[in-house]
């Protein structure tokens, strides 16, 4: 499958890189540092190139920048129409402490209309990318931990759920993209268990539902 990763930072390298190993074709976009991205896409036997450069004829697009540059990054991918968006993405301030949208509306819904004709659902913004190395490298092991995905496209999510057991998780459906509301907070509760408490930030979970 053809991935654009559009953002440089950990989720965006992690899972681009990961996804290079499971034999996607990944190519990296949008980094402050052209040398740096470069070097990232070099280490992960991917390509690099502009943002509309990897949204072209991607298959798959996953969003992983700062909530600050939402704006920026959205321009210069243009109107994304019918391509699959997977958002990692928490609306988060510039101290990453507080969250900037909520309680009537959610990260996920304000992108859903910034780009109405994209093909949004969200995912991997409630586990830490510190995660990511060990639950990729115990993928064979079962039962998997969970990963929350939500999202109003049945056929986005299917390719979303492909992506996200090539990480080494199981989905969790969640719901539709107002779940959000909800998933954003909830998101803040799994960064304050991973980096607030002890035990380091390797973060999993597992939902489960006692049967009588």
């Amino acid at each position: 499958m053809k991935i654009g990763i559009l953002g440089s930072g950990l989720m965006g390298a992690k899972l681009g890189t990961l996804w290079a190993r499971c034999g996607h074709e990944v190519t990296f976009a949008y980094a402050r540092s052209p040398a740096k991205l470069e070097r990232l896409a070099r280490d992960a036997g991917a390509a690099s190139g502009s943002v509309a450069n990897a949204v072209r004829g991607a298959e798959a697009v996953l969003l992983a920048v700062h909530w600050s540059r939402i704006g920026d990054v959205l321009e210069q991918a243009g109107d994304l129409a019918g391509q699959v968006v997977l958002n990692c993405c928490v609306p988060l301030d510039e101290s990453n402490t507080d969250l900037v949208v909520g309680t009537t509306t959610s990260g996920a819904e304000e992108l859903a209309r910034m780009r109405p004709d994209a093909r949004w659902v969200s995912c991997f913004n409630t586990s830490p990318s510190e995660s990511f190395a060990g639950v990729f490298a115990r993928k064979e092991q079962a039962p998997r931990p969970h990963l929350l995905i939500y999202g109003d496209d049945a056929g986005a999510k299917d390719i979303a759920n492909g992506l996200i057991r090539d990480i080494g998780f199981e989905p969790l459906e969640a719901g539709g993209l107002h779940t959000a509301r909800f998933v954003e907070p909830f998101a803040m509760v799994t960064a304050e268990l991973a980096y607030g408490q002890p035990g380091g930030p390797a973060l999993i979970y597992r939902f489960e539902k006692l049967r009588d």
